[in-house]
């Protein structure tokens, strides 16, 4: 993981990770010097960032691994208004309790994430900064801002942003409230300067107006020379957003997405889009990253490239023990023991098979016929049918195989004491739940 702080742009270009920005002579004339401050900011829009945002925290993480202090800005004060860059229509105002309840989920997840080990085992070999805009924000007067920050602004300038111009040409417009957002983004930018001699700002290619808004008045206010490096928008191929699927975003925090959902994900990427995000997305060495993309061409139904994308990901996103959790739940869904599994972990890997609720005393006396359990929960059309499954050897109880046509269901078959996993052949599965009714 660890670079030459003079590396630091070949690196990010190598793995595709430079867009646009301004004067690389210059940029990396400044980055000659190791320990210079970079920085991205983060709106809280939620109280957990998605698989949208890994890339610009990967980019700090890059920062950190060159020698260079990486700088995470929190939108306390930017998320009051709501950046209009690449929405089609206003956001929702965040109540202020909200916004609070963001703030603090999103800065707890960055400061693990840039904190975490890479590869090699070792965390951000520098300082990390974590700041809040609300803190240099709070208490400015209107009038005092427009004084100081709006006069040096051009209109002109601002109209001819392309988050503006799109806005603008649409039948909801934008409201002023979206349109000062760029004049907030930019005075970070100044005053990040001057705090912190921070003269690099990264951000999504969508932010390019709003980072070269603060290079403009830096110029404007101070006569410093600011630079920028934006990186492209994580999509797939077909150039959907990455990180969306049929049941909703795919999010950093386990409570919304577990890791076993977030490592499947990866696993189920197309080839065409593994990799480059194993490229943009991971720390492993461009020599082993080439190897991977050798043995995706001889053997794409291996999965080499997805299992090391979903392997270090779900390691970095989830740590340890999320990664190995996923892959227990994962063996679990293809034949592996399933009697470890809590309910929790039970109804996570088995959400989208067929199920069937029994009251808990079907269970009682003798039990409940497993032929009458395959066809209740649609693993089998008939008694008959799922007699002769059994018998023909692909009838399965928590994924262990049984022949017996007559075998009855027990409590002694529950898993974490509420379901059973029924399975026909080798990838058929359903869930009989069982729940006490009055």
């Amino acid at each position: 993981m660890a670079l030459n702080h003079t590396d630091l742009l070949a690196d990010l270009a190598a793995r595709g990770l430079v867009h646009q920005s301004t004067d690389l002579a210059g940029l990396g004339s400044w980055l000659a010097t190791a320990g210079r401050r970079i920085y991205c900011g983060f709106d809280p829009t939620s109280d957990s960032l998605h698989v949208g945002s890994l890339l610009p925290l990967v980019l700090l993480r890059r920062v950190a691994a060159a020698g260079h202090e990486p700088i995470a800005l929190l939108g306390g004060a930017t998320g009051m208004i709501g950046d209009p860059s690449g929405r089609s229509e206003e956001r929702n105002l965040l109540a202020p309790e909200q916004l609070a309840a963001n703030l603090a989920g999103i800065g707890h997840q960055i400061r693990t994430l840039l904190a975490a080990p890479g590869p090699d085992g070792r965390g951000s070999p520098g300082p990390v900064h974590v700041v809040d805009n609300a803190d240099w924000m709070r208490g400015v007067g209107y009038l005092a801002f427009l004084r100081d920050v709006g006069k040096h602004v051009p209109l002109s300038q601002m109209l001819g942003k392309d988050s503006v111009q799109s806005r603008l040409e649409r039948d909801g417009g934008l409201s002023y409230t979206e349109f000062s957002y760029m004049l907030l983004q930019a005075w970070d930018f100044v005053h990040l300067s001057d705090a912190l001699d921070c003269r690099v700002q990264l951000g999504g290619s969508d932010q390019w107006g709003n980072i070269t808004a603060g290079i403009e008045l830096g110029r404007r206010l101070r006569g410093r020379e600011l630079h920028a490096v934006t990186c492209p928008l994580l999509v797939k191929s077909d150039g959907t957003k990455m990180g969306k699927t049929a049941s909703g975003a795919i999010w950093l925090d386990a409570k919304r997405t577990s890791p076993f959902r977030f490592y499947q994900y990866w696993i189920n990427l197309d080839d065409a889009d593994a990799g480059r995000c194993l490229l943009r997305l991971t720390e492993l060495p461009l020599d082993e990253i080439h190897a991977l993309d050798a043995q995706r061409a001889n053997d794409p139904a291996a999965r080499t490239s997805q299992k090391r994308l979903a392997e270090e990901l779900t390691r970095l996103v989830h740590g340890p023990e999320g990664l190995a959790h996923a892959r227990q739940a994962t063996e679990v869904f293809f034949g592996a023991e399933v009697a470890s599994l809590d309910p929790t972990a039970l109804d996570d890997v088995f959400a989208d098979v067929a199920s069937h609720e029994f009251p808990r005393t079907a269970l009682d006396g003798e039990g409940l016929a497993l032929v009458e359990a395959f066809e209740r929960t649609g693993l089998a059309p008939s008694r008959s049918a799922a007699r002769r499954t059994i018998e023909q050897g692909g009838g399965y109880v928590n994924n262990r195989r049984v022949t017996d046509p007559t075998r009855r269901l027990t409590p002694a078959d529950l898993v974490g004491g509420t379901s059973i996993v029924l399975r026909s052949g080798k990838k058929s599965y359903a869930l009989a739940r069982f729940a006490d009714r009055p």
